[in-house]
């Protein structure tokens, strides 16, 4: 089911400027029982993206009512996008247009189901991605630097692609973010240059410093990655993933993904 400004649709406007310049921010959640996972998290990201890009945010309580509306049954995932609307030609803001609000639902990956592989397989990407101070954390809708590294791929054995920006710093996968234990301490790259700052990766910092772990965010090079005692990946679909394999490099279990996970998803807040 799909709903456009609270109406079913599947069809905008061909002048909205979501699609004329990625003008907009998204949000991908996983639901349960046709309820959004997360909700506050989710939410919370949501509103402070659209602050960034200067757009106006959906009130919460409507919001949540739409993506319960649209949920799938059992789980499912669903995908908020909020563009700036429809303007005429030119890059300049347009004066009191109304957001775009775009509510849709899709079934649960596979890659996410219940039985699916808690270890993963990924590689490196030859694509840098370009820093922008201004963009970076924010999920906004400009993602062709993804669909370009995407395609660098289709072994459907290997589940994501890792990222570093222009300066040979890591900075997450194609799909999500990166995180790392190495001698009890997580580390995640930073993102204040450019990737996204996902929900997972809040919550599980978040639940790193309940667990008493140390924390380091910075610039991470892919010789520390190699060095880790555990490589995860992580998003608000999949949760946690341990990185089995990284081209050549390999590692086995050291419990630290497990016990993230189950943390994950304890009420944090």
């Amino acid at each position: 089911m799909i709903l456009v400004n609270g109406q079913p649709a599947e069809t905008v406007d061909a002048l909205d400027r979501g699609l004329a310049y990625g003008d907009g921010v998204f949000r991908t959640l996983r639901t349960r029982a046709g309820q959004p996972v997360w909700w506050r998290d989710q939410y919370a990201k949501l509103a402070t993206d659209c602050s960034a890009l200067m757009l106006a945010c959906h009130e919460e309580a409507g919001l949540h009512a739409e993506v319960c509306r649209v949920a799938e049954a059992g789980e499912g995932v669903v995908k908020i996008l909020m563009t700036r609307g429809v303007g005429a030609r030119g890059y300049a803001l347009p004066q009191g247009q109304a957001t775009t609000r775009i509510v849709l639902s899709a079934p649960l990956p596979a890659c996410a189901q219940a039985g699916s592989p808690d270890a993963v397989t990924a590689r490196w990407c030859t694509l840098r991605l370009a820093r922008q101070p201004r963009l970076a954390g924010i999920k906004h809708l400009n993602r062709l630097e993804n669909v370009l590294a995407r395609a660098e791929w289709n072994d459907p054995d290997i589940v994501e692609g890792l990222l570093c920006d222009d300066s040979g710093a890591v900075i997450g996968g194609v799909m999500s973010n990166l995180l790392m234990v190495k001698d009890g301490e997580l580390l995640t790259p930073d993102l204040s240059q450019c990737g996204v700052a996902g929900v997972a990766r809040t919550r599980l910092l978040r639940a790193a410093a309940h667990l008493g772990m140390r924390i380091h965010i910075g610039r991470l090079l892919p010789d520390a990655i190699l060095a880790a005692d555990e490589v995860m990946i992580s998003n608000s679909v999949i949760g946690v993933r341990r990185v089995a394999r990284l081209d050549g490099a390999s590692w086995s279990p050291a419990g630290w993904t497990t016990i993230l996970n189950n943390a994950l998803y304890e009420d944090l807040d």
